[in-house]
């Protein structure tokens, strides 16, 4: 019976909407403006502009500039502050609408000024459109303090940062954190809540190369959308059906630039055309810019198809606020239609132009983007270790000052017992002053051990954020390995970035340990070994690796040069040891340590070293940087090569 009346209601919808669709085609489409124009009171107008579900309906934005300065300037007349300020505030809005982003700043910085005279509703709106100037002049630091702001005055929405990641392109580090964030914040019951938060899901994962995953996240987002447009029980409004429509056009854009990136071009077509067809109605920035990202998707689409015509139509559109990324796709896709029209003058004038603007960005972006991001990494750790030092010398502060008052009143106590029982002095003395010295050791000793628990605490948390800064170090290698063209660069940023990790292994085995003062050279070792081999041998590997390190434990002082020295020999066995054929390819990894004598070992069975070693040692900068780890560790490194491949072998102390 429920499944029968939900069809019923389903029918009705679609009939209502039907008729509503009619009588806009027939009647003329009410402008917004003329409501916004019609209306006496600043403060009605504000609700108006700001509430509408799409104000650029019949009026472009320039209309609304010119009819809202029209406005401001009468108020300016007569002197009407607060109706000036609220006009002033539209008006930086209708700047970011234009993509005029650093007006807009300007005018909304002007009112922050200002913003005693305002409520909170008021300086939130004036903030959101500060924080999307920010994000579109990729001014990330500025974006924070604007969120940090929120935060002061009690705003909690748009306040996390797992966005300002995701422009950076880590998006691996922006859906852990929204993950994080935002999950436990929506109800098991929030269909709609679900469906948002499974749609960003979904495009942080492809955008992460991820595409089959985040397929599945779509489309458990579209599930939960389904349910929740078809549950009777929910009274949708208006704008709850608009913005519902909206979500489903960007999970339709998701799926179907999943599809395209797994090589499904013919599923992808129609839902992106059905996708941007709807995306055109919002007056959103982010949706506007999904307009252009799915056309362009839509043209690989239909280029892949053969669809030659159709693609180059789809290139051709102006498209408003494109991004310099979004051009440097669309120059890539016209260059690739060309080539397939065997147009290759015209090819090659598209891919110069991209070899321009990516210049450019290596030039002018990519190193400010990088620098914005080490610097608020930097910052919020700075500022998260201060506030936990200065937490616990308060406490500590505290600690003192009641032992202090304790002990006064105390002293007090056995100063009225000297003078009341002279009789009993000396016994009554020698009691009491044993069971201060009890007490005293007890809460000293409690005082000490809770110290101590801290201490390892704030080890603990100091390793973790050392080897975190450590892997945004190698994420950002990672990325400069990306923007660069030279084999060479190449393979040293790809060596830097296995000595980071090498170093990022021995703070995270160090805060996994229950003891912090040492660690456990077998498992590290097994660990270094697999980081290596993920970088060299990605498909899987031949050699057999032996590791004769168990119940050997090193400071960190010993460890981390044990671990680059490691690395580097590793390393060079999997690039050089095994040039043709690795099928019986051996190591053999030897680590012991007795009192304050130990000994290391390393072999290979493979071509063994050149003649020319000695005299490339001065070179070589991972045979110099081996040399310089050995002798950090008072010894000297031994090269036996008359065994089959090469053995180092050194003692230390």
């Amino acid at each position: 019976m429920g499944r029968y009346v939900r069809y019923l209601f389903t029918a009705i919808y679609f009939v209502f909407l039907s008729t509503s669709t009619a009588q806009t085609i027939d009647g003329e489409e009410k402008s917004v403006l003329k409501e916004f124009q019609d209306t006496d009171q600043p403060a009605q107008r504000f609700q108006v502009f700001f509430n509408s579900l799409d104000r650029y309906n019949v009026n472009s934005a320039y209309d609304w500039l010119d009819t809202i300065k029209i406005y401001l300037a009468n108020s300016e007349k007569t002197e009407d502050t607060i109706a000036s300020r609220l006009y002033q505030i539209m008006q930086a809005q209708v700047y970011n609408d234009l993509g005029e982003y650093d007006k807009s700043t300007v005018l909304a910085k002007e009112l922050m000024d200002a913003k005693d005279s305002f409520d909170v509703a008021y300086q939130k709106v004036i903030l959101d459109v500060l924080d999307d100037n920010y994000a579109n002049l990729q001014l990330y630091d500025k974006q924070i303090e604007v969120r940090e702001e929120k935060r002061e005055l009690g705003i909690t929405e748009n306040v996390a940062f797992y966005d300002i990641y995701s422009n950076l392109g880590l998006y691996r580090e922006a859906w852990q954190q929204y993950a994080q964030e935002v999950k436990p914040t929506i109800a098991d019951n929030d269909s709609y809540g679900l469906a948002k938060y499974h749609t960003k899901m979904g495009n942080y994962l492809r955008l992460d190369d991820s595409a089959p995953t985040a397929l599945k996240e779509l489309n458990k987002a579209k599930g939960y959308l389904n349910v929740y447009l078809n549950d009777v029980s929910i009274q949708n409004s208006e704008s709850d059906i608009f913005e519902a429509e909206l979500l489903k056009a960007r999970i339709d854009g998701g799926i179907a630039k999943c599809h395209v990136e797994l090589g499904e071009y013919e599923t992808a077509i129609p839902l992106l055309e059905k996708s941007i067809e709807v995306l055109k109605t919002s007056a959103s920035n982010a949706d506007q810019s999904e307009v252009v990202e799915n056309s362009l998707f839509l043209a690989e689409a239909n280029l892949q198809e053969d669809a030659f015509s159709k693609a180059k139509t789809i290139l051709d559109m102006e498209f408003d606020n494109i991004s310099v990324l979004q051009t440097i796709k669309r120059n890539s896709l016209l260059a690739a239609y060309y080539d397939k029209i065997e147009s290759y003058k015209n090819a090659a004038a598209y891919y110069k132009r991209n070899e321009r603007i990516e210049d450019s960005l290596a030039e002018k972006q990519s190193t400010i983007i990088k620098q914005q991001l080490v610097t608020i990494v930097a910052n919020k750790n700075l500022q998260n270790s201060q506030r936990m030092i200065d937490e616990q010398k308060r406490n500590i502060e505290l600690i003192r000052s009641d032992m202090k008052a304790k002990d006064e009143r105390i002293n007090l106590v056995f100063i009225s017992l000297i003078f009341t029982l002279l009789g009993f002095a000396g016994l009554v003395y020698a009691y009491l002053k044993s069971i201060k010295n009890q007490r005293l050791i007890a809460e000293q000793k409690h005082i000490i051990e809770n110290s101590l628990v801290e201490k390892d605490s704030l080890l603990k948390e100091i390793h973790h954020r050392v080897k975190n800064n450590l892997q945004m170090v190698s994420s950002l290698l990672s990325l400069q390995t990306k923007n660069t063209r030279s084999k060479a660069a190449i393979v040293a940023l790809e060596e830097g970035k296995s000595r980071v990790k090498a170093m990022a292994l021995i703070h995270q085995k160090l805060y996994q340990n229950d003891d912090l003062s040492v660690i456990e050279m077998q498992g590290y070792i097994e660990s270094l070994i697999n980081s290596v081999q993920s970088v060299y041998k990605k498909g899987g590997h031949n050699i057999s690796i032996t590791i004769d390190a168990e119940g050997t434990e090193l400071d960190i002082d010993r460890a981390i040069p044990f671990g680059l020295i490691l690395n580097e020999l590793v390393s060079n066995s999997f690039k050089y040891a095994f040039p043709e054929n690795d099928e019986n390819g051996k190591i053999y990894i030897h680590l012991r340590k007795n009192g304050d004598q130990g000994y290391f070992e390393y072999t290979d069975n493979g071509v063994g070293l050149p003649e020319d070693t000695d005299e490339r040692s001065h070179s070589s900068m991972g045979i110099r940087l081996i040399n310089r780890l050995v002798n950090q560790l008072q010894s000297k490194l031994n090269v036996d090569r008359n065994v089959e491949g090469v053995r180092f072998w050194f003692n230390f102390s």
